[in-house]
């Protein structure tokens, strides 16, 4: 008996920190998921390599980006964060040409 009382408050911190760490794991699936769910078309993100696109084509498995007008296609899993949430699409970010820009000149 006296044994088992040795070894009682080991027990406890081992199970108090497979409590805390089973409780931190699903916190942060829950952010992950939550975060794939926020992502739509237009949505900046950045990928688990380090590529920046924005989304194009979402599917139940993967994810089209566009990278400066290269399409490339990765598996859902392969994102790692989300940059913003804004949906602007590449035609938006090209230069138009009904805007004039006036230029200036120096006087020497």
């Amino acid at each position: 008996m006296e044994g088992l009382l040795n070894f009682l408050p080991m027990i406890i911190i081992v199970g108090g920190m497979m409590f805390f760490m089973s409780r931190t794991q699903k916190k942060r699936m829950q952010a992950m998921q939550e975060m794939m769910n926020s992502i739509q078309k237009g949505t900046e993100i950045v990928t688990i390599g380090g590529l920046h696109g924005v989304v194009e084509e979402l599917n139940d498995d993967t994810v089209v980006l566009d990278c400066e007008g290269v399409y490339l296609t990765f598996e859902r899993r392969a994102i790692g964060r989300v940059v913003s949430t804004s949906t602007v699409s590449v035609e938006d970010l090209q230069p138009r040409d009904d805007v004039e820009v006036e230029e200036e000149t120096t006087a020497e």
